[in-house]
C-alpha cells in the first residue's frame, strides 16, 4: 500500500467562542506514525475530526500529498478511521463488516472477496471471516475495525483511542500488533491518545497538545529528555518539580533552595528569571547514605515507599520543602531506608532541565 504525506497548515476551530484548535500546523511524512497526545479537552480529537472531515475548520488548510482536502466530504477523502468503540455491525459477519466500505464504494464484487481476505490475513484474522463480532474478543474486534479501515486502501489512517475499551495486558499486546501492521502496510498514521506510555512506545513522533495548541513535536526520547516547556515536562512521564532561586556565575547557573546549592550547565536550562523550576525524573535521582559527598540535594526524610516490582520509589521530604520521588532498583530500599529514615539524595544534573517559574 502506497503511503501518503499529510500537511496541516494553521488550522483553527472554535465552538461557541472557545478555541478547540488554535492555528495548529503539523507535517507528517509518508509512512510515519504520529501521535496526538494530551489531556481531555486539549483539542486532539477535534483535530482528528477535522482531518477526517467530520468537522470543517474555521481557518487553515489540510493537504494530502500537496492536494487540499479541506472542503471535501468525509467519504471523498479516502481516509480510514478506527473509532474507540469499533462501530462494528453486530448483524453482519466479520467478512461483511470488512467488506462494507468496499460495497459503499461500488468496488466490483469479484474484487471484494480477495481484498477482504487480504485485509483479514494482515491482521491475523483469516480464520474469523464467518464469525459475528460478538463471538470475538475485544482485541479481535479491534483488529476487525482496523482491517475494515485498511481494506479501502486509504491514503491515511486515523486511530481515535482504539485501545481504551480493552484491559491493560491485552492493550500492551495490541500495541505491538498495531505497530507490526502499520510497519507491514507502510501507511501514514495519526493516533490519538491521552496515555503517555502508549504514545512513547508506539510513535515515530509525538505532538503534545494543550489548550488547542501543539506544545512540542518530537521523537519520543527527545520529548522525554528535553521537554520544551513546563507543560510537556510535567505531562510526559513522572517528574520531580523543584522550585529554586537562580543566579548566573560565569558560564554556569547556580540554583539554590535552602541549604542546597547546585551548578547547572546552561545547556540544560531555559530560565531567564531569578526564580526557576528544576525538573528531574525519579530515575535521575539516586538514594545515598546520609553524609555521602555525592548527595548534592542534601538529606531528606523517607515518608513512604511505592513498590513496583522491578523498582521501589522512595518518597522523601527534604528540609527545604522539596518532595522527592527517588527510584531505586529492586526492593532493597524497603529495608535499607524504612519510613522515617534519613537518606542522602543525588541528582544527575546532566539529565535535569530548568525553566523559569
Amino acid at each position: 500500500m502506497e503511503a501518503h504525506s499529510l500537511s496541516i497548515e494553521r488550522v483553527a476551530k472554535s465552538f461557541g467562542g472557545t478555541k478547540a484548535v488554535a492555528e495548529v500546523s503539523l507535517k507528517v511524512a509518508k509512512g510515519e506514525f504520529v501521535t496526538l497526545l494530551g489531556p481531555s479537552g486539549c483539542g486532539k480529537t477535534t483535530l482528528l475530526n477535522l482531518i477526517a472531515g467530520f468537522l470543517e475548520p474555521d481557518a487553515g488548510e489540510i493537504l494530502i500529498d500537496g492536494k487540499s482536502i479541506t472542503r471535501l466530504a468525509p467519504h471523498e477523502r479516502n481516509i480510514g478511521v478506527v473509532f474507540q468503540n469499533y462501530a462494528l455491525f453486530p448483524h453482519m459477519t466479520v467478512a461483511e463488516n470488512v467488506a462494507f466500505g468496499l460495497k459503499m464504494r461500488k468496488v466490483p464484487a469479484r474484487e471484494i472477496g480477495a481484498r477482504v481476505e487480504e485485509a483479514l490475513e494482515t491482521v491475523r484474522l483469516g480464520f474469523a471471516g464467518q464469525r459475528r463480532p460478538r463471538e470475538l474478543s475485544g482485541g479481535q474486534q479491534q483488529r476487525v475495525a482496523l482491517a475494515r479501515a485498511l481494506v479501502i486502501r486509504p491514503e491515511l489512517i486515523l486511530l481515535d483511542e482504539p485501545f481504551s475499551a480493552i484491559d491493560k495486558n491485552l492493550r500492551a499486546e495490541m500495541q505491538v500488533e498495531l505497530k507490526r501492521i502499520q510497519r507491514a502496510v507502510g501507511i501514514t498514521t495519526i493516533f490519538v491518545t491521552h496515555d503517555q506510555s502508549e504514545a512513547l512506545s508506539l510513535s515515530d513522533r509525538i505532538a503534545v497538545m494543550a489548550r488547542g495548541e501543539v506544545q512540542q513535536v518530537s521523537v519520543p526520547a527527545e520529548l522525554y529528555r528535553r521537554p520544551a516547556n513546563h507543560f510537556v515536562a510535567s505531562f510526559i512521564g513522572e517528574v520531580n518539580r523543584l522550585d529554586c532561586e537562580v543566579a548566573r556565575e560565569g558560564d554556569e547557573l547556580v540554583l539554590r533552595a535552602g541549604d542546597v546549592s547546585l551548578r547547572l550547565p546552561p545547556t540544560r536550562a531555559q530560565a531567564t528569571s531569578d526564580k526557576g523550576v528544576l525538573y528531574v525524573r525519579p530515575e535521575a535521582l539516586v538514594a545515598r547514605d546520609p553524609g555521602d559527598p555525592e548527595a548534592n540535594l542534601g538529606t531528606a526524610t523517607v515518608e513512604a515507599h511505592v513498590y513496583q516490582g522491578t523498582h521501589v520509589d522512595i518518597v522523601a521530604k527534604a528540609a527545604n520543602g522539596w518532595l522527592l520521588r527517588v527510584r531505586h532498583p529492586g526492593y532493597e530500599a524497603l529495608e535499607r531506608w524504612p519510613a522515617g529514615a534519613t537518606i542522602g539524595v543525588q541528582a544527575r544534573l546532566a539529565e535535569a532541565y530548568l525553566f523559569s517559574e
